[in-house]
Formats: structure tokens, C-alpha cells, sequence
């Protein structure tokens, strides 16, 4: 939140592509894209209709915006929702456009709040192969309360408990730290 520029810092700063938090907020949001834990879509618009308004709202020129519309629509594959009102969209599709408009415009930072929450595992995977997809040439920072999507999406993962960094590092490096490695074994009688 603090980040987004929902909240100011208590103390301290940040610091997102070499511009502070505090005093060039305006510069960092036309670079920055956020997807929050809740879907934060119009009912009366349809999917065409958001990407439209949320690439405008970046300041993307006309002329690019029906470009990336089309881009972003068969990558999120919704081409057959274009015309569809989000309110007719079921939660897995409503959640991947909502993910998707968070790299709409370009943007260079995204933060995406548990991206993946709430939905069925073929509509997770979908968001996965589309962050997969975007990562390239982005920097971005994702919360998750699932560590084998952190393992898959994230080239360094911070482990963060009651507030407080915890550790950081590659995959690799956190499993040899801390993995403890249970076993189970299951006998069908």
C-alpha cells in the first residue's frame, strides 16, 4: 500500500525506478501497474471497454490503444468475452483481466496482491502462464500465500512474518535454508 501511494510512509522512504515515493509519486504511476487482492471492476463496462479506459487512464495514444486491446485480449483469452459486460464474467475470468490490467500501458513495475486468490486451479494457471508471459523487462512484486507460486513465478522470494523480513533468496537457496523435508507415504488397504 505504501508503494502504491495509498498510504504514506511513517518514516523512511522508497525508492521505484530511481524516483522517491514521497515526492514523485505522479512520475512513478505512469509506470506503475497494480492489481489489489479485489477485483476493482466496473459491472457496467464490458471487457473491450476496460482495457480501453485503463490504457487511456495511463495516457497510451489513441492509435496504441485498440493495439494492445487486441494484444491483451488474446493473451488473457477472452476474445469471445470482448463485447461482455465483467458482471457476466465468471470469477477466474474477471480475475485474469483484472491481473491483465495491471500491465496495461507498459508499465514497468507491477504489483500484483494475491493474484491468484480465490480461484479454480485451470483459472490459476491461466494467470500464471500470463505472468510468465509479461514478466519479461518488468519488475514484479507479488504477495502469496502460496509458496509453489512463488517457486514458479519468482526469481528471488522474500518471506515476510508478523510484519517483519524474515529471509531472501532464490528458490534454491530458501529450500536448502529452510526446507526441512517431510515425507508422506500413503497405503491403500
Amino acid at each position: 500500500s505504501i508503494l502504491t501511494g495509498l498510504f504514506p510512509p511513517t518514516s523512511g522512504t522508497a525508492f521505484i525506478l530511481g524516483k522517491d515515493i514521497r515526492s514523485e509519486l505522479s512520475a512513478i504511476r505512469q509506470n506503475l501497474g497494480v492489481c489489489p487482492q479485489h477485483n476493482v471492476l466496473f459491472d457496467l463496462l464490458t471487457v473491450e471497454e476496460h482495457i480501453w479506459f485503463y490504457a487511456r487512464l495511463k495516457g497510451l495514444p489513441e492509435k496504441k490503444v485498440k493495439e494492445e486491446m487486441e494484444q491483451m485480449i488474446m493473451d488473457v483469452g477472452l476474445p469471445h468475452k470482448l463485447k461482455a459486460r465483467t458482471s457476466k464474467l465468471s470469477g477466474g475470468m474477471q480475475r485474469k483481466l483484472s491481473v491483465a490490467l495491471a500491465f496495461v500501458g507498459g508499465s514497468k513495475v507491477v504489483i500484483l496482491d494475491e493474484p491468484t486468490a480465490g480461484v479454480d486451479p485451470y483459472s490459476r494457471r491461466g494467470i500464471w502462464e500470463l505472468l510468465l508471459k509479461y514478466r519479461q523487462g518488468r519488475t514484479i512484486i507479488l504477495s502469496t500465500h502460496h509458496m509453489d507460486e512463488a517457486d514458479i513465478l519468482g526469481d528471488r522470494i522474500a518471506i515476510i512474518s508478523h510484519g517483519k523480513l524474515c529471509c531472501v533468496g532464490s528458490s534454491l537457496f530458501l529450500k536448502n535454508q529452510l526446507g526441512t523435508g517431510y515425507y508422506l507415504t500413503l497405503v491403500k488397504k
